[in-house]
């Protein structure tokens, strides 16, 4: 009897003293979260690491583990067209937060390899990589932070002090980047998947993609854009860990030049911004 009373006292105390729980979509968000919100909660990511989330199906388990999320925080990406809908109507109290609104989307630029005249087509889709750029993620962390405050106003103090530090150093980022890009000379660089089109337009940079609507690109395109790369100069080019590095290679091999890896997933999302800001500083020469 003695047993069953001190295991009902260790559930009974887990689950009081149990950290509140949200969702986000990407591990980046719970860097951002985790920013504001500190040992206050428990963040879940939807899009586990390795998987691109334009194209990620929650498992069941995840669908499940929502019930004890008091609130989503979305991002725009692709797979949150499809599935927040579902969310909401088999979790009709849970809080969806737009951590974009009011934050101006970029068209997705798609690199056109057919006529040199046209070399980039806007198609009007929005660019879902908003938070690889400093001063977008002060918009989405403003968003968040005033979700947090309205789910736990108990802690208004300690998430404010926080997400003023957090915006101050969002600031601070984004100045040092500036300095450290001012001086590139080769302001093109070279990338499969079309990921840091905010980066590159906050810099003063200039994204060519390889790949055409998510698809490797045919012998004729892939031809161009080696063509290109020498007339630019291009000696680098940059791939992500959740896409295919076969046309970056060899690209690369026509060009004598190398490939090299950034990560636009991330956890921690400082560091790899300044890891990503180091890397372009050295290889756009």
């Amino acid at each position: 009897m003695k047993r069953v009373l001190l295991l009902f006292t260790l559930l009974f105390s887990t689950f009081l003293y149990a950290k509140p729980t949200v969702t986000v979509s990407i591990v980046p968000q719970k860097y951002f979260v985790e920013q504001i919100a500190k040992e206050l909660l428990h963040v879940n990511v939807m899009v586990s690491p390795g998987s691109s989330p334009h194209t990620y199906e929650p498992k069941p388990s995840q669908m499940k583990e929502l019930a004890n999320s008091d609130a989503y925080f979305s991002i725009g990406d692709g797979f949150e067209k499809a599935w927040l809908p579902k969310f909401k109507s088999t979790h009709p109290k849970l809080l969806i937060v737009d951590t974009i609104q009011g934050l101006e989307k970029i068209p997705m630029a798609e690199h056109h390899h057919e006529e040199k005249a046209h070399q980039h087509d806007e198609h009007g889709t929005p660019d879902p990589h908003v938070w690889l750029d400093p001063i977008s993620v002060k918009i989405q962390a403003k968003n968040i932070y005033d979700a947090l405050v309205k789910l736990y106003p108990l802690h208004v103090k300690a998430l404010t002090e926080n997400y003023e530090a957090f915006n101050a150093s969002l600031d601070t980022l984004d100045a040092t980047i500036q300095n450290k890009l001012s001086n590139v000379k080769n302001r093109k660089f070279i990338i499969f998947h079309p990921s840091f089109g905010y980066f590159a337009k906050r810099y003063n940079l200039e994204q060519i993609a390889i790949e055409v609507s998510g698809k490797e690109p045919k012998p004729k395109e892939l031809a161009r854009i080696i063509e290109e790369a020498k007339e630019e100069n291009v000696k680098v080019i940059f791939v992500s860990p959740q896409f295919s590095q076969k046309s970056a290679q060899t690209i690369a091999t026509q060009i004598n030049g190398k490939v090299l890896t950034i990560n636009p997933l991330a956890y921690e999302w400082r560091e790899n911004m300044l890891s990503v800001a180091e890397i372009f500083e050295s290889e756009l020469k």
